[in-house]
């Protein structure tokens, strides 16, 4: 089991790299990442759209010979011809540079050409913290305002091949709620509900427990002392499922600003791994992400 960025990065040296396509390419820190994970072997080149001249003027002189320029005009042109490079099997990865998210998203959910695998496009974050001794997840933070139980299942069947690529076996999943008993004023304690019975007849490789509250989900103490300590999950989850997007994204950014957490991210339910990077993300938030891109092909390749 990989337990922190690290191990992750040992794990995939003599793997195939990756081949990127960034939609918005002339974004200084996706260049810097790409040219480091070059240098590093994560990647083998990258195809970059967007205007040439503006990308010209920032592109690190070591990533210039491994690069393949594909012009476009706007946010929204950028998006889909790095869409469809993926297409034409020129990439194996999209990321989002400089251009605007909802343009970004458009490219990738497009009906007749984009790269949509699942019903729902989902976020899972990952983050390496000092108090918690593994990589710990959190989905979904960044798309989906307020899962219905349909979209729920949907973001946990996402969320399999990322883990299964780090070697995490079963996947731990936490549904926490705001209380651990069943309300039906409160859907995210009958949807975690819902879900544990669902899961349960699956084949032991991903365990889904709820609902909890985020201490008995992180702490043996707490899921002890709330009776849950016979739980396969409470006080040890891999993933947290929350239960709207709010929760998971004040969540993931009280991890880093009070939990020294570092952090990447990466959107699940495409043909390919795709990164939304934010806009506060630096070189090296964007360079883990392409770790996380690698862990997920290998997942992906595994064998169900």
């Amino acid at each position: 089991m990989i337990r922190s960025f690290a191990a992750l990065e040992a794990a995939l040296r003599g793997r195939p790299p990756l081949h990127p396509a960034v939609a918005g390419a002339d974004d200084v820190a996706t260049l810097a990442a790409l040219a480091t994970a070059l240098a590093d072997g994560i990647i083998g080149g990258a195809v970059l759209a967007g205007d040439p001249g503006r990308i010209a003027a920032v592109l690190p002189p070591a990533l210039a010979p491994h690069v393949t320029l594909l012009p476009a005009a706007t946010a929204a042109e950028a998006a889909a011809t790095a869409v469809a490079a993926i297409r034409d099997g020129a990439a194996d990865v999209l990321v989002k540079g400089s251009v605007d998210s909802a343009a970004y998203l458009r490219a990738v959910v497009a009906r007749a050409t984009g790269l949509r695998a699942s019903e729902v496009l989902s976020n899972i974050t990952l983050a390496e913290m000092p108090s918690v001794p593994r990589l710990l997840g959190a989905t979904d933070n960044g798309i989906v305002v307020l899962p219905t139980l349909g979209q729920k299942r949907a973001i946990l069947r996402n969320a399999v091949p990322l883990f299964r690529g780090l070697g995490v076996s079963p996947l731990r999943v936490a549904a926490i709620a705001a209380s651990e008993k069943l309300h039906p004023s409160q859907p995210a304690t009958t949807d975690a509900a819902a879900l544990r019975e669902e899961w349960a007849s699956g084949d032991g490789t991903v365990l889904v427990d709820g609902p909890f509250g985020y201490d008995v989900a992180l702490s043996p103490a707490a899921a002890e002392k709330k009776g849950f300590a016979a739980s396969l999950v409470a006080g040890q989850a891999d993933l947290i499922l929350f239960p709207s997007i709010e929760a998971g994204n004040a969540t993931v950014k009280a991890w880093k600003l009070h939990g020294q957490a570092r952090t990447a991210s990466i959107v699940m339910g495409a043909r390919v791994p795709v990164l939304l990077n934010s806009r506060a993300d630096g070189a090296d938030q964007r360079r883990l992400g392409l770790l996380l891109a690698a862990a997920v092909r290998i997942g992906q390749g595994a064998a169900p």
